[in-house]
């Protein structure tokens, strides 16, 4: 394992680098800076290219309302790194996927691909972004935003906290219904899929923000396998989580009720993850961040995960996908992009599994990318990686299938699994009456 203290001691020189030199003047969004915040021009050796718009092109032959194809699919791999070579490309990679190497060298490699910008988003989510970086501020203690809408509340951030609130409320749409499904493999492989049907409504994403302090409604319904179909969660997510914590009640087919889950919340376990993964780990991290001092360390060019287009297309089975230890590497994607490095570490006096937590945001996006999670020890012990794509109907760049790594089980967890389903719908027209603790009720005697 991996001890927090040296990761700190080896990398502190690599994760120095800062904002300094770069425009961090608001008037400089859409010009310098992207409209999301990002650094528009390249860098030096071109190995990022400028930012462009981030408007996929689709390749021909797709159509609205079918599964995303890959727009990149005539790439090839500059170059892999993997146990052998990672000491040669070790700066420009997160401490995460350095270990998983180590830990399977003969297994666990990342396929490195030429880098495409290709997250880009409505000029509604533009507009208010360019907005909110002049009226968005912090709640108290760091726990809540005010007075931003619709956009990234903070697309100059100052600090570690603003960066974590600017993914916990980017534009994924405003009206989306999914199914897809969820593996907690074995150490051999073995692996029962989980199937899941999830409706979210973004109010603060929607035209005109929300009028309260509800960020989004969330419903999940398991319909498979069997033993478990039936359970519903149904969640109202709050902004300032600490004035107001997150509302959340269940389904339990077996008993016929509705209860109240108070429990959804922080380091309790994840639905239906086998204890692999914590609530807070959903969509790499969600939730209240009150228990965490948030350090911005700074913005890094890094290998991450990105344009994960094989694994989500339809001509790949889960089979295919999950094996012993990891997913099948050969079908995922890495490239080289600027990430925003956040450090979490908890406060005295509180309680969390993960005592220190690494986030590696995408810049353009701010979208986490990759997290690595240590335990009470400083030991390095879960990681996460988002392999996302750009959904081209909505657009915006978001997840397709996130996978969280427990280095000490050997085991892993991934959510997401959507290859033999149907397209997300991102124009659901879903209303407040589908999200209420009535509608639970209902759902449930179906």
């Amino acid at each position: 394992m991996v001890s927090m203290k040296a990761v700190l001691l080896g990398g502190a020189l690599a994760l120095a680098m800062s904002v300094q030199g770069m425009a961090q003047d608001a008037s400089e969004l859409g010009k310098s800076l992207t409209p999301m915040g990002a650094i528009k021009a390249g860098n030096a050796d071109g190995s990022i290219p400028e930012w462009t718009g981030g408007q996929v092109t689709p390749p021909a032959g797709w159509k609205a309302g079918e599964l995303e194809i890959d727009p990149y699919k005539a790439d090839k791999p500059l170059f892999t790194i993997d146990a052998k070579n990672m000491d040669k490309y070790a700066e420009k990679l997160p401490e995460g996927l350095k270990a998983l190497m180590k830990q399977y060298p003969d297994s666990y490699k990342m396929n490195v691909y030429p880098t495409h910008r290709s997250a880009g988003y409505p000029d509604r989510i533009y507009k208010e972004t360019a907005a909110n970086a002049g009226r968005a501020k912090l709640a108290e203690g760091g726990n809540g935003v005010e007075g931003a809408k619709e956009g990234i509340p903070f697309p100059l951030p100052k600090t570690g906290v603003e960066v974590v609130w600017n993914h916990l409320l980017r534009y994924r749409g405003t009206d989306t219904v999914r199914r897809v499904g969820q593996a907690n493999p074995q150490v051999d492989g073995s692996y029962t899929m989980i199937m899941l049907e999830e409706s979210v409504k973004y109010l603060y994403s929607a035209p005109g923000g929300t009028d309260g302090n509800i960020s989004l409604y969330f419903l999940q319904e398991v319909v498979a396998p069997a033993r478990l179909a039936g359970e519903i969660l149904l969640v109202h997510e709050t902004i300032n989580q600490v004035k107001e914590p997150r509302n959340a009640w269940t389904y339990n087919p077996g008993q016929r009720r509705v209860r109240r889950a108070p429990n959804v919340a922080y380091d309790n376990p994840g639905t239906a993850s086998d204890g692999l993964r914590t609530n807070d780990n959903f969509d790499m991290f969600s939730g209240a961040p009150d228990r965490y001092d948030w350090k911005l360390v700074g913005r890094k060019e890094m290998y991450v995960p990105y344009n994960a287009y094989t694994l989500h297309g339809k001509d790949v089975t889960y089979d295919q996908i999950i094996k012993p230890r990891h997913i099948n590497q050969d079908l995922a994607r890495y490239e080289l992009h600027r990430v925003w490095v956040v450090e979490a570490t908890l406060k005295p006096g509180t309680s969390h599994v993960y005592a220190k937590r690494t986030f590696y945001v995408d810049e353009d996006s701010w979208q986490i990318l990759v997290a690595d999670h240590y335990d009470g020890r400083g030991q390095l012990w879960r990681v996460g990686e988002s392999h996302g794509i750009s959904y081209y109907s909505v657009p915006a760049y978001w997840s397709t299938l996130d996978v969280l790594y427990d280095l000490q089980s050997g085991r892993y967890t991934g959510l997401g699994f959507d290859n033999q389903e149907p397209p997300y719908r991102f124009d659901a027209n879903l209303t407040a009456a589908d999200f209420s603790p009535d509608s639970l009720r209902r759902a449930g005697v179906r």
